[in-house]
């Protein structure tokens, strides 16, 4: 196949396609955006435009609050659908209707990012552990038990199934003592008779009510666990998310009332209105007290706080970890426990009797005396060796298979954490960008606050001129000028400096104010002149 080359046209052309598209997507969306933070539509298509917006949203919050409900807080399903039903009708309503809702909706999204929403994350990390590894490590400490279990049967059963051997030992040795020469000399039936093994059927049942116990014992403790953390974990879900809308509202009711409250932003409509007062050396001047919101850069107060909520993130975390780790453990002993149990082998006992009779030399005698064999005296030896196996383990244990960890639920807890670092270490941002939806849906008081933050930035440069054009004005740079220079030190009462039109700083008054101020200076400087002159003339005749 032959390869075609590509012209700089063709690639010109593809640029500006891509360039068009992405701007046709920015000029959608901005007109979007401004058509869902306007406080009443304008026509009938805004107005539907605004009708799909909120239909859309409602749509998708309500699948994750079913999801949310059914999975997460394990509400039944009728109830969930009902419930996200009816709150996604409420939430329809209230985002097409109201308008500061709207805000208030839309600022909930970054308020996740904040304290509220790590503890929302918190709560699902805590039932997500509870529902899925404090069942396993249960169920784990189970087979465990299971298998303690399993090895006290089968040993208990191996110890009585050898006293059958005792007796079978004490019926020969029995036997063999009693075959002697004579019946004078046999001695009384010496048999022992053994009656344990009847009981055995007791013991087994003994020990299968005692494993029952324990394991009812351990399933209402795992039942009490999870409905206990279920209900707390659906208290703490249902107070926090009243308080993120609290907190949203909060901060937009702080917002529209306060012109202090968060105001500390180089915005493009403050960087505009200084370039149109020619001010823009009172942004470069005070550009370590503000800060830009589109930028990463934080302020000391923010970069503490992130270090903070950092901390506690990782006290969680090693919380978890511990948890983690017991789920671990317990399924590392509980499956070498199955395995060594299955491995266990047969202990082999040995029961060993020798038994050796001797005359004596009385007995002897007396037989040599009655002219008796010797041989009839003899009796014989008894010498034997028993073998027996005491067992520990069988496959007829019923032992539950030992549960592993989930790696999906560690791969789950492991992204949450992932997403509580980010907003622990965004949480500024999000601050931010609460400020910027607040000021998308109401401009007019984002204007006021713009203007009110221009004029503390303006008060506080024309401070710190005030002591320099002081100092320069003693100097004294001839009769006139230092004249004029005091004149206007002792006439600039007010918080701005009083210059002329082209000064540096006249451009933060008023043009009614400069000309006034400018006639006021005039006319002390003349009456001041006119003093200096009086006092030269009476002081020559005195020379």
């Amino acid at each position: 196949y032959g390869t075609y080359p590509v012209c700089s046209g063709q690639i010109l052309v593809l640029g500006d396609f891509f360039w068009h598209c992405s701007f046709s997507v920015k000029l959608t969306m901005a007109e979007l955006w401004g058509i869902y933070s306007k406080p009443v539509p304008a026509d009938s298509r805004e107005l539907c435009t605004l009708f799909l917006q909120c239909s859309c949203i409602t749509a998708v919050i309500g699948g994750l609050f079913y999801n949310w409900m059914f999975a997460s807080l394990e509400y039944s399903w009728p109830l969930s659908v009902a419930i996200a039903i009816s709150f996604s009708l409420l939430l329809l309503l209230t985002l097409f209707l109201v308008h500061p809702a709207r805000c208030v909706f839309t600022m909930i999204m970054p308020t996740l990012g904040t304290k509220q929403g790590r503890k929302l994350l918190f709560s699902t990390c805590i039932m997500i552990a509870v529902v899925n590894i404090t069942p396993n490590i249960i169920s784990n400490i189970k087979t465990i038990l299971q298998v303690i279990q399993c090895i006290c049967k089968n040993s208990s059963d191996s110890l009585l199934n050898s006293t059958a051997l005792l007796q079978k030992v004490s019926w020969e040795f029995a036997d063999a003592v009693q075959e002697a020469t004579h019946p004078i000399y046999k001695p009384m039936n010496g048999h022992v008779h053994f009656s344990l093994l009847q009981n055995s059927s007791l013991i087994y049942q003994k020990m299968h009510l005692a494993g029952e116990k324990i394991s009812r014992e351990f399933l209402s403790v795992e039942v009490l666990v999870k409905d206990s953390v279920r209900a707390a974990n659906r208290l703490a879900a249902g107070f926090l998310m009243l308080y993120l809308c609290f907190e949203s509202t909060w901060y937009l009711k702080n917002y529209l009332t306060n012109l202090r409250f968060d105001n500390f932003y180089i915005t493009k409509k403050l960087e505009r209105l200084a370039m149109d007062r020619r001010a823009a050396h009172l942004l470069v001047g005070s550009s370590k007290k503000l800060i830009r919101p589109t930028g990463l850069k934080l302020t000391r107060e923010e970069a503490v706080l992130c270090l903070v909520q950092a901390m506690l993130v990782t006290v969680a975390l090693m919380l978890m970890l511990v948890l983690v780790a017991m789920d671990h453990f317990a399924f590392s002993v509980a499956d070498t426990a199955v395995r060594k149990a299955a491995q266990f082998s047969a202990v082999p006992v040995t029961l060993s009797i020798k038994y050796k009779v001797s005359p004596g030399v009385i007995v002897p005698f007396l037989y040599k005396l009655f002219w008796r064999p010797p041989e009839a005296l003899l009796l014989r030896d008894f010498d034997k060796t028993y073998h027996h196996q005491l067992i520990f383990s069988s496959a007829q244990c019923r032992i539950s298979p030992p549960g592993p960890p989930s790696p999906s639920v560690l791969l789950v807890v492991g992204l949450l954490f992932c997403i509580l670092y980010g907003s622990a270490l965004l949480e500024p941002l999000a601050r931010r960008l609460c400020r910027a939806i607040a000021a998308s849906f109401f401009q007019g008081r984002e204007d006021e606050r713009v203007l009110h933050l221009y004029g503390k930035l303006a008060r506080r440069h024309s401070k710190e001129q005030s002591p320099a054009k002081g100092a320069w004005g003693s100097q004294g740079y001839g009769c006139v000028a230092g004249t004029t220079a005091r004149a206007s030190a002792a006439g600039s009462g007010n918080r701005f400096p009083t210059t002329t039109h082209n000064s540096k700083f006249g451009h933060s008054l008023n043009p009614v104010t400069r000309v006034s101020k400018s006639l006021v200076v005039s006319v002390i400087a003349l009456l001041h002149i006119h003093w200096h002159h009086v006092d030269i003339a009476t002081s020559v005749p005195q020379l």
